[in-house]
């Protein structure tokens, strides 16, 4: 199934959210399962990405160009030899999620238990949205 997801890019351009389609497996019925099909997806990229970085890579100067308007030029090259662990990925996404890390709203509209129901279509909209703990003291 593919699902539509708003990602926020690394560049400090001020539009830097970017609707991304996302192939997952299956229909997901539960967040639940959502997360571990999405988690699944991202762990599948990686890997694939990872075996990909020993290829001999280059930049063009149009890339050259773009990467620094976004203020980091680099090849995309993984420098980690480790393959990502699918369990242990699942295992965290879930845990993050139970400990209010990050949030997932459906077409603005917030999923708050892992097993309620969602029914969903190629036309909704997900946005995981990261939460950034403050740091302060208050006396």
């Amino acid at each position: 199934m593919k699902i539509n997801v708003n990602l926020k890019s690394i560049s400090k351009q001020k539009k830097s959210v970017k609707p991304t389609v996302y192939e997952i497996p299956g229909h997901p019925l539960t967040l639940r399962e959502l997360i571990l099909a999405v988690t699944e997806a991202g762990v599948e990229e990686y890997n694939e990405r990872l075996e990909q970085s020993e290829l001999l890579s280059y930049l063009t100067k149009e890339e050259i160009d773009d990467k620094s308007q976004k203020g980091r030029i680099g090849f995309g090259v993984n420098y980690g030899e480790n393959k990502a662990n699918l369990s242990a990925a699942q295992e965290n996404a879930l845990q993050c999620f139970e400990d209010g890390i990050y949030r997932i709203f459906l077409d603005d509209k917030p999923l708050k238990e892992l097993d309620d129901k969602i029914s969903i279509t190629e036309k909704n909209i997900f946005t995981f949205v990261r939460l950034t703990m403050l740091a302060g003291r208050m006396w």
